[in-house]
């Protein structure tokens, strides 16, 4: 499923959607129709980031701080939403597409938050290597499970520890160091990202909450 496939869709649909589920599904084709052009240019780099842009664009929530939802905690939440209205493809994407390289993910330290505390000297290496065990563990279990949403849970927070080594300037573009974990996680959410714009299409009737940064009109 393309950019330009889901944009058509969306256009033949859009006037009987709801306004806030309109503007993520426009902001997240937007991204996707930018990923694809990086995927065309060998931008590894410029691809995954945006189309980790196209997936905050569908989950992201106008949330008061004041509730202290954690990001990662709201798109746990919205990939448990996507899961109960879906009817096995995600389920196909994880269990037989990326299996193999869901697995691998998984078991890679790079992309493991506590691993990184460790080298800056927040926590001790014991303690980083019995986070890592841990969460392997748990992948474990839900792997053995057949638990999509869990898989999934777990996968998107190894994304978002890649995600930030980007966006906050902790990796160089095009650095050969991480050619490996962006192209294994580029290809997941070049799969995923095109599948969740779908299912959002196909529920309007799901209350997806209010999008970040409404629209607002400039004084003339």
């Amino acid at each position: 499923m393309t950019h330009a496939t889901l944009k058509s869709r969306h256009r033949a649909v859009r006037d009987g959607y709801p306004p806030n589920l309109n503007l993520r599904l426009h902001r997240a084709l937007s991204w996707l129709a930018r990923a694809e052009a990086a995927e065309q240019a060998g931008d590894l780099d410029g691809r995954f980031i945006f189309l980790w842009i196209a997936f905050n664009a569908a989950y992201a929530r106008d949330i008061d701080e004041r509730q202290g939802l954690s990001e990662q905690a709201t798109f746990i939440d919205f990939l448990e939403q996507l899961c109960a209205i879906d009817h096995g493809r995600l389920d196909d994407l994880v269990w037989r597409e990326f299996s193999g390289g869901i697995r691998v993910l998984l078991d890679t330290p790079y992309v493991f938050q506590a691993f990184w505390d460790w080298h800056a000297g927040r926590i001790s290496q014991a303690e980083w290597e019995s986070r890592f065990a841990k969460g392997k563990q748990l992948a474990q279990q839900a792997l053995a499970r057949g638990k999509t949403p869990e898989i999934l849970g777990l996968v998107f927070t190894r994304l978002y520890t890649l995600r930030n080594q980007l966006v906050h300037g902790g990796a160089t573009w095009g650095s050969r160091v991480n050619r490996k974990q962006l192209r294994d996680c580029g290809n997941l959410l070049g799969k995923f990202v095109p599948l969740m714009l779908e299912l959002m299409l196909d529920h309007p009737e799901v209350d997806w909450g209010a999008a970040c940064y409404p629209v607002v009109e400039q004084d003339a």
